[in-house]
């Protein structure tokens, strides 16, 4: 009988039963997944374009390898708010001047002062390889309308967890948790002091080379579905669904995000019927012209803007 099996045989049925043991999922090796307030962020970047309206001229100049300067120019109408269903808006310009401190990745400071007196200022600071502090506020001449806060995050080996403490006795914390190399899970609680008001959310994301899929559910009776497609490595398709439980409000949105050589292309349209484009061309080294549109058919409000971008 041993010489009717072939030379061999015996080694790969071994083999065969074998691989699945090998194949078998390590659940103390997962990936750390990403922060519990970016999960969603693949979706954001095609239906969330920073669409502005008027002229927009920016630029930055490094004046060594860590400090530089920005300057900003925004000139278009501004809306008001109004109790008539047709969009007012003022002519408004603003200037506005920054100092950037990038030691990477350790320290980065950020600072914005505007001509109508707000400054604004931001940090983000690693404290040790795993515990990151950052902080951010804005202050005004406007009475009650400055605020900041000021956030600490942990990241683990296949976990994230965050605290954060704002003015208005704002209090939050949230943690995600990777479950598979592709699933992760996390949950979100909040406490504002100042307006008697606490609720918390859950989400979940699941995500391939290929896609991305989330969903968030909170006790404000929100809920959000999203899923990005990446076709292939320049172009991807974006959706999602908001759902408000106690107005029954609905709304749907899908977007795109193209990106060429020399530019990128993102744009988004909601069933509200309000569509949105954002282009960012790159003219030369250090340049780059940016277009932007956005219109809602529903309340006659049509945005468009054009700007430069200049600088290292």
């Amino acid at each position: 009988m041993a010489g009717l099996v072939p030379p061999g045989t015996t080694k790969r049925s071994e083999a065969a039963e074998t691989k699945p043991m090998n194949d078998k999922l390590d659940y103390t090796n997962l990936p750390c997944p990403i922060p519990y307030e970016e999960i969603n962020r693949e979706a954001l970047m095609s239906l969330r374009p920073e669409c502005f309206e008027g002229m927009r001229f920016d630029f930055t100049k490094g004046l060594n390898q860590k400090f530089s300067l920005s300057h900003s120019v925004l000139m278009g109408p501004m809306t008001v708010p109004s109790q008539s269903p047709e969009t007012i808006k003022i002519p408004t310009a603003h200037y506005e001047f920054g100092a950037n401190f990038i030691d990477h990745p350790k320290l980065m400071l950020f600072g914005r002062v505007l001509t109508d007196g707000r400054l604004n200022a931001r940090v983000k600071c690693d404290l040790t390889d795993n515990l990151t502090l950052k902080a951010n506020a804005q202050l005004t001449n406007e009475p009650h309308m400055s605020h900041g806060m000021a956030s600490f995050d942990y990241k683990g080996s296949d976990y994230r967890s965050q605290i954060q403490v704002g003015n208005g006795a704002l209090l939050q914390a949230s943690y995600i948790q990777s479950v598979t190399p592709h699933f992760s899970l996390g949950g979100e609680v909040f406490w504002a002091g100042q307006h008697r008001k606490s609720g918390i959310s859950y989400a979940a994301r699941f995500n391939t080379e290929k896609m991305v899929a989330t969903g968030q559910v909170a006790s404000t009776g929100m809920v959000a579905l999203s899923y990005v497609q990446k076709l292939s490595e320049k172009v991807s398709l974006a959706s999602d669904l908001m759902y408000n439980h106690m107005s029954r409000d609905v709304t749907a949105s899908v977007g795109y995000d193209y990106v060429l050589r020399q530019s990128r292309l993102r744009g988004k349209i909601d069933s509200n019927g309000c569509t949105a484009a954002f282009l960012e061309e790159r003219l030369s080294m250090g340049l780059k012209f940016i277009l932007s549109a956005e219109m809602d058919h529903k309340k006659k409000d049509y945005k468009f803007g054009f700007g430069l971008a200049a600088g290292e």
